[in-house]
């Protein structure tokens, strides 16, 4: 009998999607199979430090409040990756300084969300060392993070997108009367965006917005400031009608093409839009309904839109593509190159309402990763 796999789980990280990805450990933690992988969970502190945590899926669990969401702390230890393509030996430098090996690793599964781990800058280091990740590789990482490059990429492939304007913080501190008017000319309502963030963090939806009006000047300023705290680079799109459902695609075995699962849906009963607080803190207003309701036709469009926007950016190992379903057809929201895996995220939700278990969803995105 072969032997087992041996995986580091690795989360945290420096960006304010830090809870989120130790949450989505908790439950990969919970559920993947221990007969067939030794598991080395390994946490990033929100300064970035490599710590060896505790195999407790317990620990990382969603609390009922943002003050109780889960959190890498620094226990002292230092996490040594292997120091060349040369060698796969993982070790550990404990907070007494004395230093041991933990074992020969397989592939790394890096649960992270948000810059410095979900946009291309981890998946460097691992391409760095030659270790195979789960996941997007560089370019389709950096892609999938960057907002204004996603919306740029699909255009180009023939993929509607929500109109939009990108702003510098720079820009709007130099030009804010040219930002308005361009802004203005994109409609009434407005949703303002971070470019590199996830999870609904830094998003502000803007209503009957008016260049002239000095009230829309303010929401919009104000809506800027929360989304200039998150980066540097800002988003402001046009509110599309429609509605929001989304998909999760899984790369093809082999070169396949990709495979895109059953739709779900977020129905919005009493909030303004999906935020953080529904998507993680189960905050009213939100139904997540999977499978969809939807006809034949529109599932099959909304599939193979999925896979090729999959493709365009060149992702591969897992992804979830939201859309607008408008009357006049698809619009793709953005796309999620390492979407929420707790488990009330509907990447999960979406692919068990197509007959994949989440255990059996973890062992086929290592299988993914272990690929030639």
């Amino acid at each position: 009998m072969p032997g087992k796999i041996t995986v580091v789980v690795l989360f945290g990280g420096r960006s304010s999607e830090h809870s989120i990805s130790c949450a989505t450990a908790g439950g990969v933690l919970e559920a993947i199979d221990r007969s067939r992988y030794e598991v080395i969970p390994v946490g990033i502190t929100a300064e970035g430090a490599f710590v060896l945590e505790a195999d407790d899926p317990s620990r990382f669990g969603l609390g009922p409040d943002a003050a109780s969401l889960p959190r890498v702390h620094d226990n002292g230890t230092r996490i040594l990756w292997p120091d060349s393509t040369a060698s796969r030996m993982l070790g550990v430098r404990d907070a007494d300084g004395t230093v041991r090996e933990l074992g020969q690793i397989d592939v790394v599964f890096p649960i992270l969300h948000g810059p410095f781990g979900e946009d291309g800058t981890i998946q460097g280091l691992f391409e760095l060392i030659g270790l195979p990740y789960v996941g997007s590789g560089v370019l389709a990482s950096a892609l999938g993070m960057d907002k204004h490059y996603t919306k740029t990429v699909l255009e180009k492939a023939g993929i509607a997108v929500a109109p939009w304007r990108t702003v510098t913080a720079r820009e709007w501190a130099s030009a804010p009367d040219a930002v308005v008017a361009d802004v203005a000319a994109l409609g009434s309502t407005l949703f303002v965006k971070p470019a590199r963030a996830g999870s609904s963090v830094g998003v502000s939806k803007v209503s009957s917005f008016e260049a002239t009006d000095a009230a829309s000047a303010s929401a919009l300023s104000a809506a800027l400031e929360v989304a200039f705290r998150e980066d540097s680079r800002v988003l402001v799109e046009a509110a599309v009608v429609g509605r929001e459902v989304e998909c999760g695609v899984l790369s093809g075995r082999d070169g396949a093409a990709p495979r895109v699962s059953v739709a779900g849906e977020i129905v919005m009963t009493s909030r303004e839009f999906y935020d953080f607080e529904a998507k993680y803190l189960d905050a009213p207003g939100i139904d997540l309904v999977c499978p969809a309701v939807l006809t034949d036709s529109e599932l099959a469009d909304m599939q193979d839109t999925a896979a090729r926007a999959f493709t365009a950016i060149d992702g591969s190992g897992l992804a979830r593509v939201d859309f607008f379903l408008t009357p006049t057809g698809l619009v793709v929201n953005e796309i999620n190159t390492m979407p929420g895996f707790t488990p009330i995220s509907m990447f999960p939700k979406c692919w068990i309402a197509s007959g994949v278990t989440y255990p059996a969803l973890i062992d086929e995105l290592i299988a993914l990763a272990l690929e030639p």
